[in-house]
């Protein structure tokens, strides 16, 4: 297997059928001030610190987040994408779903799974093959 180099947590999201409901319960029990992000005809929310700094996402289960699981999910920020799904595939792992970068400045993302079953999204944000 191809050594390859060490991700990075980037952050969390959690997808769910009720982000409305979700969001208010963060807010009230972290803390946690929701800043809405527009995603065509409904709203999915980062979710901020005291101190402005985006910790984590509530999303809604509709569009590109249709098919997630209603779990936390890390986003593992990784230098070669192509690469980590290859290590998945060859490590026992299986590729649940690939898309192109959302903002479209990125090479894209791949939400996995490990072969315990747990899910977690690869990112590749730098544009460039392996990340350089």
């Amino acid at each position: 297997m191809t050594e390859i180099a060490a991700a990075k947590l980037g952050w969390l999201d959690l997808t769910t059928p009720d982000a409305v409901t979700v969001r208010d319960f963060y807010e009230a029990v972290c803390g946690w001030r929701a800043q809405p992000h527009d995603m065509g005809d409904y709203e999915d929310f980062g979710m901020q610190a005291e101190t402005g700094d985006t910790v984590a996402g509530i999303c809604h289960a509709r569009g590109p987040n249709a098919n997630l699981p209603p779990v936390w999910l890390p986003y593992f920020l990784v230098p070669s994408l192509e690469q980590s799904l290859a290590s998945v595939r060859a490590s026992g792992g299986r590729v649940v779903e690939e898309r192109p970068h959302p903002d479209g400045d990125g090479r894209g993302l791949a939400v996995i799974s490990d072969p315990a079953g747990a899910h977690c999204v690869l990112w590749q944000n730098d544009p460039s093959p392996a990340g350089t």
